[in-house]
């Protein structure tokens, strides 16, 4: 997982973005010009203190709300809404209770039209890919809440997104799920190499996934520091535990707890 360079289009963009919430005296702003270039098939994790619009960022890159000021922009294509090749996944499972693993693997597939043989075969290849074969006829509610969230996953990348906004989609596993998670999500990843925006509050899972981790400065949000990830591109419990795994988390964990309040001018 190296360090992909830019290429003259970004895959995301965000051009001085602000966003501000309410009217009058009981406004405030969520994010002050935020200026953020991410490439195509990269992994980049978000990470800032609450309340710093890590989520307002992503919900506005998601086509979800629209920005106060400048713009941002999906393959040079300025976002005016939700679209098709932006797949977003929330912690919330957002499963249809009453569709099987298949049946809500296939609902965008069916909402586009395909005929019944293609969306088996895709469905096929993504419940498959997320390690749900056995439980492709179950109904949510007998399944984990990791099973449920690998079936979220494999509705997103069956529509056949080109990025993945998630925002803390593992907040709520317990820890070792939590982890196993995080590998089928990379191992995914570099079988089916979308671009990736995951919004998390775990330093470690940051550091983990990505090829850069971008901090957030408090509110007003602001892009604070950028921390390449230079770790092997095959992650694993030696990679955790390594000295450089070790170094680049505190670094991390030092840029996000340890920021001076801003106050908005």
């Amino acid at each position: 997982m190296s360090q992909p360079k830019l290429s003259f289009q970004p895959k995301l963009s965000f051009q001085n973005v602000s966003r501000r919430f309410g009217e009058g005296d009981k406004s405030f702003l969520a994010l002050d010009r935020l200026n953020l270039d991410i490439a195509d098939g990269e992994f980049v994790t978000v990470v800032g203190p609450s309340g710093c619009g890590k989520s307002t960022a992503m919900n506005i890159a998601a086509g979800l709300m629209d920005v106060s000021d400048g713009k941002v922009l999906v393959d040079g294509r300025p976002v005016s809404g939700p679209g098709p090749e932006r797949g977003v996944i929330f912690q919330q499972y957002a499963l249809f209770p009453w569709l099987t693993v298949r049946q809500n693997v296939e609902f965008g597939l069916r909402i586009k039209g395909l005929p019944a043989s293609e969306r088996r075969r895709i469905s096929d290849h993504f419940i498959g890919l997320v390690g749900l074969r056995d439980f492709a006829d179950a109904l949510p509610k007998t399944l984990s809440g990791g099973m449920k969230q690998r079936c979220a996953i494999a509705r997103a990348y069956a529509v056949d997104p080109t990025m993945l906004l998630m925002d803390e989609p593992f907040g709520a596993l317990d820890a070792l799920t939590r982890v196993h998670m995080q590998d089928q999500l990379l191992d995914t990843w570099s079988r089916e190499r979308r671009t990736v925006f995951f919004i998390t509050h775990d330093v470690d899972e940051a550091v983990y996934l990505a090829n850069r981790v971008i901090v957030m400065a408090a509110r007003p949000g602001r892009l604070h520091k950028i921390i390449p990830v230079n770790l092997p591109a095959e992650r694993n419990e030696d990679v955790r535990l390594s000295k450089e795994f070790t170094e680049i988390r505190n670094q991390v964990w030092h840029s996000v707890y340890h920021q001076k309040p801003q106050v908005e001018a």
